[in-house]
């Protein structure tokens, strides 16, 4: 498999750090006015009374494709009980879909835990694993957490980690720079996910692009995955631990929804465990974050009862607001992509040339694009950075959508 060089492991590390961090912490200060839109979709619909059948509304699903006109989202997919009520966007091209890794780390480990070969234990901690990191090494008492702390991210180990960046300063204030008793505080810590990437393929003897590959790609027929599109980002002078990475499309994802709303189920095959998937929305820990990440369960977020999406619903979020979103209550799957290449572009320079701060350099890019000349400019119309608040909006016009 490709592997970066540590300069473009530093790079990313501020890059997502930063971004991700700025976008929890603030809600870009109020920068979600509406930009009207500078292009017109390409929108395949479902027939009015097809899509009434299944529970949406023509009205509420022009506003939703309206609203990500004027957003720079590359795909955008509604799937209920197995139909595409409505989509754009090329659905076969693969993006980063950065954090939402996470969840497909977690989905793979699911399916591992519910296999007859199953090689891990939830209960193992890390020092009857083997498990330490160098060039710090972990406590007594860090190596005292468990395979489920990493899994629902309260392992309390507030460690350098590959792909944190300026994360650390959210950690810190929730884990602080003392030990902390495993299973007592959660923390968004890429440490654990990073560990917990180790911990699968050291006790599978299996990377973890062949695991799924073979183990969930394959058997549930995704269309555009291959091994190549897992890579490693790496940095040596704070962690041994890796971070995995995948590249998706929008129906690969969308499928990969599909297997939780069918209780684990794929071609005939049972995929995952119906009781890992129901442990997602029963044991999962309150954040402190309002809206979509409420609550965090097995690297997936689950969203606050006040944003409208029904109880039991669970979603996977990334950089630029990547997501896949799994309502089961609705029988739909809903998946948002949007190219962040074009804004990391501009983004770096600001910041590695400039001197700029991580949330300088975003602030500025956000109100370029506010400009009435700017905005009408290629990279604005199809490219710009979509904020928190502007997904938030376009995941209130879905439920708004629905009859």
């Amino acid at each position: 498999m490709k592997r970066r060089s540590v300069s473009a492991v530093l790079v990313f590390l501020i890059v997502a750090g930063a971004a991700i961090s700025y976008l929890i912490a603030t809600g870009e200060r109020g920068l979600s006015r509406q930009i009207p839109p500078a292009r017109t979709l390409d929108v395949s619909r479902l027939d009015q009374a097809e899509a009434t059948d299944l529970g949406w509304t023509a009205q509420g699903l022009d506003a939703v494709f309206a609203h990500a006109a004027a957003l720079s989202t590359d795909s955008l997919m509604i799937v209920t009980d197995g139909r595409i009520v409505g989509s754009f966007g090329n659905l076969s091209k693969t993006y980063n879909v950065h954090s939402i890794r996470k969840s497909l780390l977690s989905t793979l480990i699911g399916q591992q835990l519910g296999s007859a070969e199953n090689r891990l234990r939830l209960d193992a901690t890390l020092l009857e694993l083997g498990i330490d990191d160098a060039p710090m090494p972990l406590s007594a008492l860090q190596r005292q957490a468990t395979v489920l702390h990493l899994l629902k991210s309260t392992s309390g180990i507030n460690h350098p980690a590959a792909a944190s960046g300026g994360l650390q300063a959210e950690i810190d204030r929730r884990l602080g720079i003392e030990d902390n008793e495993p299973g007592t505080l959660w923390a968004y810590n890429n440490w654990d996910y990073n560990a917990l990437t180790t911990v699968f393929e050291t006790e599978t003897e299996t990377a973890i692009a062949d695991a799924f590959d073979a183990a969930i790609a394959q058997p549930i027929g995704l269309q555009d995955f291959k091994r190549t599109d897992v890579t490693y980002v790496a940095d040596a002078n704070v962690s041994e631990h890796r971070a995995a990475m995948f590249e998706m499309s929008a129906r690969d994802l969308a499928r990969i929804g599909q297997v939780f709303i069918d209780d684990g189920r794929a071609n005939g095959a049972q995929i995952l465990p119906v009781d890992w998937i129901s442990r997602i929305t029963t044991d999962f820990t309150e954040t402190g974050i309002d809206g979509l990440r409420w609550g965090h369960g097995y690297l997936w977020w689950i969203p606050a009862p006040e944003t409208g999406l029904p109880e039991g619903s669970f979603w996977a979020w990334g950089l630029g607001n990547q997501a896949l979103m799994v309502i089961p209550e609705w029988d739909t799957v809903i998946v948002h992509q949007s190219d962040t290449t074009e804004f990391l572009k501009r983004y770096l320079p600001l910041i590695g040339d400039q001197g700029m701060t991580g949330e300088a350099a975003l602030l500025q890019l956000l109100l370029a694009c506010r400009d009435r000349e700017a905005r009408e400019s290629e990279y604005c119309t199809e490219h710009r950075f979509i904020s928190r608040r502007e997904f938030e909006q376009l995941v209130s016009l879905i439920v708004a959508a629905r009859k």
